[in-house]
């Protein structure tokens, strides 16, 4: 077997041409894979602290030769999507040792990937990231949570949204918005939390006024948050590392004391987008992305629910490619960040024969390109075009990993004509590589109205509310 894969595509980014979307090189080794009578079962187990387990399970060829970088780069890449899809600090490697200590290697706070160590690792799980080799029969079975989060609108609840230059919040009777309202702040770069603090108290008092009682409370803001706790978010990253540790991971505990105990979720932004779609829609299997500063997504199930994923796809690998744009964060290669946000233009821009002034912000160049586009610029359109594709074919390897009937796109990389002809060509990429995927997807925007009084139903459906304590 040769230790690379021949991975034509039916339809070239015109601007990044060497682009190599990862579901096809996906689909020519499951190809090999599929003709290899000598392949073999490989599990994958991501184990959280809170004992929830996800599984994945794979068919790998022999490990032999030219196959070990084959399975290799299969592999890696497979567990790296799960890590920020469904997240977990404990890997399980059933079925073969050799990929498990090679895993292992990379997975280290020394090696390729130890910014996914440190972050997945301590911050998010404050944990050890680790990996460990098993037979495939003590890998163990997936344990998902069962109790779902959303589209409880029974009650008089506060929903609230914070964002990182105002946050929005509602207070909702019975699924009725009675009261909403956007206050500015700048949270970002405060190294005092009593900011966020008394800013989210102010919100919560604001809404409180305007109801009866308070049932519930929801939340979203961006970040990760695992059991109501914060614990990467850039809301707060002008705190010192101590001051979030102490004032801001036990935050919204705090908040429900104060709020007597009453039923009270937050969750990442794109959860919240994606429920918010859903609710709009009365359809499920929606998934939200969101393209704007970065790359942010959020899913709601076939069941309508939103889960306990991470589902942060920005880290997550859309072009295979050996000598990939990287990451300035992770450091790792053809990442979505590199493609599909305000860095994806900025990116795109010298290709198309656009020049900017050194220093000059994605934010800025992007509305640069904009003003462009609106003039009829060939040169932004080519930027457009090429980043539809490329996510045409990313519509296509998200669907590899979720159940998807409708996907949900904004932000500001898709607002005006340019998000027109990314929808264009992400369809026609479907059309002709997947017809299957572009029967079954939805490819959706939200209206204004949607976005603004759906989040915050949304958010403040989060908490189911005890019927006998009211």
């Amino acid at each position: 077997m040769k230790s690379n894969l021949n991975v034509p595509k039916k339809i070239q980014p015109i601007l990044d041409r060497s682009f190599l979307p990862a579901v096809l090189w996906n689909r020519a080794y499951a190809a090999c894979v599929t003709a290899e009578p000598r392949s073999l079962p490989l599990v994958l187990a991501l184990q959280r602290p809170d004992g929830l387990c996800y599984r994945h399970e794979l068919r790998i060829l022999p490990h032999t030769g030219g196959n070990v970088v084959l399975n290799l780069r299969y592999v890696e890449r497979i567990l790296k999507v799960l890590l920020w899809m469904k997240g977990g600090s404990r890997i399980l490697v059933g079925g073969c040792a050799a990929i498990a200590d090679a895993l292992r290697a990379i997975y280290a706070p020394g090696g390729a990937r130890a910014f996914d160590v440190d972050l997945i690792g301590r911050k998010v799980f404050l944990d050890t990231l680790r990996v460990e080799a098993c037979r495939i029969e003590d890998v163990p079975a997936a344990k998902e949570p069962t109790v779902a989060l959303g589209r409880h609108l029974d009650g008089c609840r506060i929903g609230f949204d914070l964002g990182g230059s105002d946050r929005k919040c509602a207070a909702v009777i019975e699924g009725k918005v009675v009261h909403a309202e956007e206050v500015p702040w700048d949270p970002c770069f405060q190294k005092d939390p009593q900011y966020h603090i008394a800013g989210i108290r102010d919100s919560l008092r604001r809404a409180a006024a305007k109801l009866p009682r308070v049932d519930a409370i929801g939340g979203s803001a961006a970040g990760v948050y695992i059991n109501n706790e914060p614990r990467v978010a850039s809301l707060f990253r002008g705190l010192a590392p101590a001051d979030f540790d102490h004032h801001i991971r036990p935050l919204f505990h705090n908040l429900r004391q104060e709020w007597n105990n009453v039923p009270f979720e937050v969750v990442n932004d794109g959860e919240v987008t994606a429920l918010a779609g859903s609710m709009a829609m009365n359809d499920n299997a929606v998934l939200g992305i969101s393209m704007g500063t970065s790359v942010a997504v959020g899913y709601c199930d076939e069941r309508g629910r939103i889960t306990t994923w991470l589902n942060e796809l920005a880290f997550t690998p859309a072009d295979y490619r050996v000598n990939a744009p990287a990451d300035e964060w992770s450091g790792d290669l053809g990442c979505g960040v590199q493609y599909f946000c305000q860095q994806g233009v900025a990116r795109l821009a010298p290709k198309a024969g656009l020049e900017f002034p050194a220093g000059m912000k994605h934010a800025e160049q992007l509305i640069e390109v904009q003003k462009l586009m609106a003039a009829g610029d060939k040169r932004a359109r080519r930027i457009y075009e090429t980043i539809g594709v490329c996510f045409g074919y990313e519509i296509a390897h998200y669907a590899e990993f979720y159940r998807i009937r409708n996907l949900l796109i904004l932000g500001r990389v898709v607002s005006g004509r340019g998000g027109e002809v990314i929808l264009e060509r992400a369809g026609a990429v479907l059309r002709a590589e997947f017809p299957e995927l572009a029967e079954q997807i939805r490819l959706r925007m939200p209206n204004e109205q949607d976005k603004r009084h759906g989040q915050a139903i949304a958010a403040a459906s989060l908490p189911a509310i005890n019927q006998k304590a009211r």
